[in-house]
């Protein structure tokens, strides 16, 4: 009754909202409508007044007095988590989204990006909700973020939970370095064409017409007057990513982990630089994930075979079944 509940109301909401998305989409999602009420919490950072944008949803049913925070990944936004909160919101969690500074709704700021100053404005969000301690689930880009919060912050993480995160490797040690500017020229030549098909090549085995919800965002947004500037900070946070491993602290995390990983993933940040023979040597999730699971103290790894790069919205009750499960 659940899988039933849960594939329908996914479905539902998906089809709805992708039909409704704009042909041009604000670089700070102004014209897209997120499930839930969005705040914004004032940080300052690298002489700049910004904004942090984040949900804070209550639960549905009497409260078990629990937070979970979930951090997004790169080519996304709060805006895809939506069956996530419901889920958790529905088992009496209240649930924290936050969409990271230079992401979705937040400010696109040309700053100094790395996963330390992430952390502490996320930290800075908790402490302000009055929130002491938080169950973690980081996805893709987010879960380096969700590594880096942990190794800085234990005392205040109650469990981190993985999903399909990069940064299981080192990029920088087999991809050629390309400096902001460089990346820059590879990025402002995104359409929502181009994304469509990095996303039915990298993210699912199976196109569905839900997944256009998603390419309607993160495409669309290359129509706007103003994605020059989104496509710079995309390049400063790819530079983020290379520049800020976190797989070689692995086993310092001192927290109860889990990974949920669908084993056909082969992200590698950086591949588009490769060449075949290279590719081939790296982004195997089949590998990387149980020796992951080995470097992390008393690690529990829950693998999805036929499961690409988001196991949220590829095989969303399975998916949501096993959260529930591990919390």
């Amino acid at each position: 009754m659940m899988k039933k509940f849960l594939l329908t109301l996914l479905s539902t909401v998906i089809c709805l909202s992708a039909l409704a998305q704009p042909d041009t989409v604000s670089i700070t999602l102004d014209n897209i409508a997120y499930p839930y009420p969005v705040k914004f919490l004032p940080v300052s950072t690298d002489g700049q007044d910004l904004r942090m944008a984040y949900m804070d949803v209550p639960p549905t049913v009497n409260t078990n007095g629990k937070t979970v925070m979930l951090f997004h990944g790169k080519n996304f936004g709060g805006y895809y988590w939506t069956s996530v909160i419901k889920a958790l919101t529905a088992k009496g969690y209240r649930v924290v989204v936050p969409d990271q500074l230079g992401f979705g709704k937040s400010s696109k700021a040309f700053i100094h990006y790395s996963f330390y100053k992430l952390a502490q404005l996320n930290k800075k969000l908790l402490d302000t909700l009055g929130v002491k301690k938080t169950y973690i689930l980081g996805h893709s880009m987010g879960g380096m973020l969700a590594t880096r919060f942990t190794l800085m912050y234990p005392e205040t993480v109650e469990k981190l939970l993985l999903e399909n995160p990069i940064g299981l490797e080192d990029y920088l040690s087999f991809v050629p370095y390309k400096s902001a500017e460089e990346l820059y020229k590879s990025e402002i030549k995104t359409t929502a064409e181009s994304v469509k098909k990095y996303y039915q090549t990298s993210y699912f085995d199976e196109w569905k017409p839900a997944y256009d919800y998603l390419v309607k965002i993160g495409g669309n947004v290359s129509n706007s007057a103003d994605f020059p500037r989104y496509a710079m900070i995309s390049a400063l946070t790819y530079e983020m990513i290379f520049e800020q491993p976190v797989c070689h602290e692995f086993g310092n995390i001192k927290v109860p982990t889990v990974l949920f990983i669908g084993l056909e993933d082969n992200t590698i940040v950086g591949k588009a630089y490769l060449s075949p023979e290279e590719q081939t040597r790296h982004g195997n999730y089949k590998k990387l994930a149980p020796a992951t699971a080995k470097m992390i103290p008393g690690a529990r790894l829950i693998s999805y075979p036929g499961v690409k790069h988001v196991p949220h919205w590829q095989i969303p009750e399975r998916f949501l079944k096993d959260l529930i499960d591990n919390l």
